[in-house]
This record gives C-alpha cells, structure tokens and sequence, in this order.
C-alpha cells in the first residue's frame, strides 16, 4: 500500500483508507474489517461523532487501541444529536467543537486526534471563530491537524486561504466529477482531498447491474444514462472498481481514496481492486465517458 502527504502537514495516510460509517455495530463483525485493513496496509481511518449516536467512534476506540501508533485517526465534529435522538442539527460554534473534541477522544479512548474534521458548514458560520477553535485544539495537543468535510465551492473559498486546514473530505468518482473544478485551488491552499462516494453507492464495482436495478438514476445521470455509460465502461475495462480508484488517485491533490466496507468481502474486494490498478493503461479514455460536471450551487 503506497502513501501519500495529507497537504502540506507530516502525516502520510494509505491511498485507500477505510471509512468507518458502515462498519457492523457488533465488535466482532467489525474487528475482522479492521484488522484487514490493518493487514494490506490501510492507516487512515475515518469516523464522526455522528455516526450510531457516537457508537461507531466507540467501536473503533475498542479495535485500533492496541494500533493506535500505527493509525492516523480521523474524525469529525459539528452535528449535535438532538435529545430525541432521531434527528440533529448545526453547531459550529467554538464551544461546540471545544466540548466535542473530549467527548470523542472519550469514545475513541485516545489522547489526541490525527485529523479533526468540520462535518459540513455553511457561509454564515462564523469562520473566525472556527479556526480559533482548530488552532487551539492543535496548541493544547488535543489534535494535530484539521481540515473540513464538504463540498460547497463558497465555504471551501472562506475557510481554506484563511486557516491551516490540511485536508478536504469530498464526494469523488467517475460518476461525480464534480470537484474537478476545485481540485488545483484546495491543493494551493496547502490542503489535500480524501474523497467519499468513491464507488458510487456500488454502482462502479462489478455489481453494477444489480445496483442499477434499483436507482432511478445516480445525481446529474438519468436511469438510461446510467446505464449507457455503465455499459461503455465495462466494455473499456473489466476492471470497473480499479478504473474508478485509479481514477480517484490519479490527480496529485487526492491523498486517499475513502471507501466503506459493512463485510471483510467488500474491504477485500477494494483492496483486490486497488492492486489491480497498475494494469489499467486506458485510464484518459475511461475518464472521457464520463461526463464531467460542476457545482451549481454555494458558489459565492
């Protein structure tokens, strides 16, 4: 497994990382994912104090504490469960992100985290406040980097050139291209993306045809143009996963690929997939049927 810098910070993070969201809430369940993503060489994990209420950090405290010097532990912070419990809402107030970061190095039974992540934002935050919070974070040795989780062009522009924010959590694949636009101005900002949606909710994995049944279409695509291009890219390669992480990795201001796995199978058929990438030599005319795309929305 090859690494690659996150931004202009010392951590070097796997080119596949694993993300911890649909991991099982059985321990055992998961520790067979976790450990084989230990085994290939995966270092960069990805989980947020939302997921399962806070269980899903809980989970891989458990599983990666023996490890933990060997893992950049990535998490993130600004969703507030509502007393409820079946709804949440936005909090990125410097409070907020202070109390937050202790409750999740609770759960995740760690004294510092690798990379602490905004999980969204909006242009009315109150961005200066913010990166006080981060920075503050980072001096008391709570964190050692920060960095975001979004994809709205006019956020990325407030906070990337005003903080030392070193990463950019992002949907990225084939079938949304959509962060091409952005990709040169995050990395001179010193930053780096980790992308999610890597595999298209399995539509770009060889169980295309399966999960095309049930989808009337995947964002700008329609049904009928999912599956012509689906067809056309199993007809360029038979290597439908490779191409797409190839495709991912193939920009230098991508760190990581993030991708999923609820089973051991899925890791391991990524983990198949990014060891075939190299024999993929085709990979501009796979790119060229796709349609490129923009975001039309929170632009300024």
């Amino acid at each position: 497994m090859k690494t690659r810098q996150l931004g202009s910070s010392d951590l070097h993070i796997s080119e596949i990382s694993l993300g911890c969201m649909s991991l099982p809430t059985n321990l055992q369940d998961a520790s067979y994912i976790i450990d084989e993503a230990l085994d290939f060489g995966i270092n960069y994990f990805d989980t947020a104090d939302l997921y399962n209420h806070g269980l899903n950090e809980e989970i891989v405290g458990q599983l990666i504490k023996e490890k933990r010097k060997d893992i950049v532990l990535a998490t993130k912070v600004g969703n507030v469960w509502d007393k409820q419990g079946n709804s949440w809402h936005w909090d990125a107030s410097k409070a907020h992100i202070k109390t937050g970061i202790k409750d999740s190095l609770h759960r995740l039974q760690t004294d510092y985290i690798d990379v602490y992540q905004l999980h969204g934002g909006t242009i009315d935050d109150h961005w200066d406040e913010v990166i006080e919070a981060f920075e503050e974070l980072k001096q008391e040795g709570l964190i050692r980097e920060y960095g975001i989780s979004s994809i709205r062009p006019n956020v990325l522009k407030r906070f990337l050139p005003a903080s030392n924010a070193i990463s950019v959590m992002m949907q990225y694949s084939l079938l949304d291209r959509r962060p091409e636009e952005w990709l040169d101005f995050i990395q001179e900002n010193g930053a780096s993306i980790v992308t999610r949606g890597s595999i298209a909710k399995g539509l770009l994995t060889n169980e295309w045809q399966k999960r095309l049944i049930n989808t009337d279409g995947y964002l700008s695509y329609s049904k009928d143009e999912l599956q012509n291009t689906l067809t056309k890219l199993s007809q360029a390669t038979p290597l439908i996963l490779a191409a797409s992480l190839k495709t991912i990795l193939n920009h230098t201001a991508i760190a990581s690929a993030v991708v999923g796995a609820s089973t051991k199978e899925q890791l391991s058929s990524t983990i198949h997939a990014y060891e075939a990438m190299e024999s993929i030599d085709n990979i501009e005319e796979i790119i060229s049927l796709t349609k490129p795309d923009f975001y039309t929305s929170h632009r300024d």
